[in-house]
């Protein structure tokens, strides 16, 4: 019974978690890999003094 539980709080707790943190991370390499493309495409562009 013990295993059971043990295995449900892996299902319904780890595996989401571990998926949401992974999807973070992927999504902020993701932004920094764009802008600093947009910044090379765009270097005389007076726009960039806007950005943070």
């Amino acid at each position: 019974m013990a295993e059971a539980i043990i295995f449900a709080v892996i299902v319904v707790v780890v595996i989401p978690v571990g998926f949401l943190m992974s999807t973070t991370l992927a999504a902020g390499a993701l932004g920094a890999l764009l802008k600093t493309d947009a910044e090379r495409r765009n270097a005389d562009s007076e726009l960039l003094d806007t950005n943070y």
